[in-house]
């Protein structure tokens, strides 16, 4: 409790009243005849009369002191989350005095109370992945792929179109399956690429491949001198081809780059489409 001089001899009490910032309010409690000696305060800083009830002889109004004053009366300056302070004052009276009566520590329960701390952040949520795609298979590898799904299938001269192994000509005439290019044209057809049933037309169906950049799925020509091809077979990798040999034969892989007949009588290599 503060005594506060009016001038003329009166005091009035002070009262603290707790405030969320260095700054604190207090209520003066005057006689209700002296109530416009208190001079209200600049813009920004508050002095409100406080209602009374008929009869009482006493004035309360709030005004807000500077920190420096704060310090002075003691002023707790923290308050609770419900608005009340968490030190309270005790209840004073003052010397006994014929204007007023005995006042109570009142606090002003409509300050807003300290906000909660900041929440921290959240953190985005990662998304979650999706299913790995499996890139598309090339042409090449489409018709290597159609081309081993054949492996086991009899040699027939003549024989294959692209719908699958047919009866041959000659002396395949008898038994259904792939002669060497019957083979790649089925496999090709697979990969949406048609082929002519002749080696030598093959070999003039795409675009010429060094030896050392083949792909799967590539044609690789061997025999004929210098005139056409004479046996084509499907590349898998790593000096690998898939075939169809001979007559009495069937549809096989070889290992032609140890081959020492294949080898001696490569001719090239087309990728088609």
């Amino acid at each position: 409790m503060m005594w506060l001089t009016l001038g003329g001899g009166f005091l009035a009490t002070l009262s603290t009243v707790p405030a969320p910032t260095a700054e604190c309010q207090v209520v003066i409690t005057i006689p209700a005849a002296y109530a416009h000696l208190v001079v209200p305060l600049p813009p920004g800083q508050e002095s409100v009369a406080l209602s009374r009830s008929p009869g009482t002889r006493e004035v309360k109004r709030v005004i807000t002191l500077p920190a420096e004053a704060c310090a002075r009366l003691g002023h707790p300056t923290t308050v609770g989350r419900d608005g009340a302070p968490t030190k309270p004052a005790p209840t004073r009276s003052h010397p006994p005095h014929p204007w007023w009566t005995t006042p109570k520590l009142e606090w002003i329960t409509t300050i807003k109370p300290t906000p909660d701390p900041s929440p921290a952040p959240e953190r985005p949520a990662q998304p979650t992945p999706g299913p790995k795609r499996t890139p598309k298979p090339t042409k090449g590898e489409a018709a290597a792929t159609a081309a081993l799904a054949r492996l086991g299938t009899p040699f027939s001269w003549g024989g294959g179109s692209p719908s699958g192994p047919t009866r041959g000509i000659g002396r395949g005439a008898n038994t259904i399956g792939f002669d060497c290019s019957g083979l790649t044209l089925y496999a090709w057809s697979k990969a949406g690429v048609t082929l002519g049933h002749y080696t030598g037309t093959q070999f003039r169906q795409g675009r010429r491949v060094a030896l050392s950049d083949l792909r799967k799925g590539d044609l690789v020509f061997f025999g004929g001198g210098n005139g056409d091809p004479t046996h084509v077979g499907l590349y898998l990798g790593n000096g690998i081809m898939i075939h169809a040999p001979k007559t009495g034969d069937v549809v096989k892989k070889t290992q032609f780059l140890k081959s020492s007949y294949y080898r001696s009588t490569y001719r090239g290599a087309v990728r088609p489409g």
